[in-house]
Parts: C-alpha cells; structure tokens; sequence
C-alpha cells in the first residue's frame, strides 16, 4: 500500500520524503513503480528516503523537518502471540511518536492508516460503520487492539490541535510482497484451491485505499474516519474468484471448524519447533468462520469516490501472481 502511496504522490508531481528502516529492502516499491509506469525511473528519482524508525522519536523528529503532510503507513500486522508486545509498541507508541513529532514540527496535516479491525467486532452490529462503537470483546485480535490503541493517539492529537483523517481499509488486495498479506492468500489458494471457510470480510484494491488516501489529504476533511472497503465477499467467493483467475479448480469442500482448530495447533507447534511463523493461528482460523459486513459509503458520499469491482481487483492481483517470482 506504501509503494502504490508514493506512486499516486509522485505522479501528481510531489517530491516525497519517505522514512525506511535501515534495513528494509526497496525492491518491491522499485518493482511496482517499473510495472504500473514507463515514467518509473524519473518518479523514484522523487523519493527522498531516509532512515529511521517510528519507535525512535528523534529519527522522526529529523524526517518531519519541512514537511507539510505526512501519511503514517508504518505498522506491524500480526497474529502470532508471541508478537504481541512488539506490535503494541509499533502501532500504539510508534503511532503515539508520529502524532508528537507532527505536533512538534507544524505538520499541516496526517493521515493515519489505520484498520478495520479497530472498529471492533460489535456481535450486535449487521454492518459496521464509521458510527461503530467499540466494544471490548475476546473477537478482538491482538493487532486490532494494538490499532484501536494507534487510532486513540491520533484523536489525542487533534485535540493537541494536529489535524488528522484515519483510513480504515478492509482486508487489501493487489501487488506486493508474494510472501505477505493478500499475495499469500492467493498463493495459499494456488496451492490449496479445494478447500473455502464459511466466513464473509470486507476486501479493497490496493489502488483504491492510496487513491482514498491523496483525495481526503487534499480535502478540506479533518479530523474524521473513513471505512475504506471496496465490498464485503464470502472466503468462498473470493477463493472462487481467485482459482478462476489462476485456472485452478473451484473451492469444493468446506473447512470443518473441527480441522481448523487442529491446523492452527499443529502450525503453532510447528511454530515452536522451527521458529517459524505459522501459516494460521487461533485468531486467523477464528476470523476465517465468522461473517463481518463493512460499509465503506461514507466516503462515496462525502467524496464522490468510486470502487474498483473486486473482479478486476482480483484479476489483476492474480495476473501480478503469476508474474511475481520474476517480479520479486
């Protein structure tokens, strides 16, 4: 989402400075820039990167320094257990750190990604809204906690006088990393096309959310949220869609929910052995049966925003897929 960000940004003829950890690898912003423009080479030349880390407030200090407007895309997503306090202090202290920072400097205005998991899991609810209220649950996952927690520093800040949009996208499909978030789920489908669970989740192209992202910031919007969600699909349909993209057989059997709860175990075993990170867990396979309905019309009404179909969303993710290990 932070590549196609920077690509929206430098196509409009924006230099960007953009924060990296001194560590992190540049090869798939390279890479998703060289597939979606001819002009790829004369945008990077546009990213000023530099170095640092949102849980290291005087990095952030420097970065800030002359910015007007800042995204906050920063954050670690996990549902492994043994995460949890790294993640609580990446997505609450680190976020914390980028709303000071902005204070601090006169940032003119944020924007803070944020996600749908901090609207909670309201059991009573039929379809979650910006209005959602949250509720302490045990649907909560531990990264939504840790986001609920991130977005609670951004509305500290805008009463510290910081004005500030939240974006809440649903479960992001597009181009990426093939070992991570949305291209794992379709490697997942490549490889184990059979198979569904019974749950229904929002989902949203990638290009819609950095779309959504540059159109609030050059609004005159403040200090609101906005669901950011293409459409709400069942795990059935979307492995449908995905196997027939792949050319792969349709999902035939349901996942029991006697079997789901042996694979998680057995992943966090062989977790434990290996150090590995486990394909599923508790609250992967407990998301992957329940049915979450998301509306994302409030930004359609006060923006006049447009939805990217989820068959095209899906078709063009798959067709990436296929080329990824060239890619990537």
């Amino acid at each position: 989402m932070g590549a196609y960000l920077l690509l929206d940004l430098t196509r409009k003829g924006n230099n960007v400075r953009a924060l990296k950890r001194t560590d992190s690898s540049l090869r798939v912003v390279e890479n998703i820039f060289r597939y979606n423009d001819n002009r790829s080479e004369e945008l990077l030349m546009q990213i000023e990167w530099v170095n640092g880390d949102i849980c290291d407030i005087y990095s952030l200090e420097d970065a800030l320094e002359g910015i007007e407007f800042v995204y906050h895309c920063a954050a670690m997503v996990s549902f492994d257990p043994k995460d949890r306090d790294k993640m609580m202090r990446v997505n609450i202290e680190g976020t914390a750190n980028v709303v000071n920072a902005s204070l601090l400097k006169g940032v003119k205005k944020l924007c803070h990604v944020s996600s749908i998991a901090a609207m909670g899991r309201a059991e009573q609810e039929k379809v979650v809204t910006e209005e959602t209220t949250w509720k302490s649950s045990k649907q909560n996952s531990n990264y939504a906690i840790s986001k609920y927690g991130g977005e609670r520093e951004v509305w500290r800040g805008t009463e510290e006088g910081l004005n500030a949009v939240i974006v809440n996208p649903s479960i992001i499909i597009g181009m990426g990393d093939p070992g991570k978030g949305s291209s794992k789920l379709i490697a997942t489908v490549d490889g184990f096309s059979l198979f569904y669970s019974n749950g229904i989740n929002g989902f949203v192209d990638v290009r819609d959310v950095a779309r959504a992202m540059v159109l609030l910031m050059e609004s005159q919007i403040i200090n609101e949220r906005f669901i950011v969600n293409g459409d709400n699909y069942s795990y059935r349909r979307l492995f449908e869609l995905i196997a027939l993209n792949l050319n792969k057989p349709k999902p035939r059997f349901v996942l029991p929910n006697l079997l789901l709860s042996i694979w998680w175990r057995i992943e966090k075993l062989r977790g434990q052995i290996t150090g590995s990170t486990p394909i599923i867990t508790k609250e992967t396979a407990r998301t992957s049966r329940h049915q979450y309905h998301y509306s994302g019309e409030k930004l359609k009404q006060k923006t006049g925003f447009n939805y990217t179909s989820p068959e095209k969303t899906v078709a063009e993710a798959c067709r990436i897929y296929k080329l990824s290990k060239k890619l990537f």
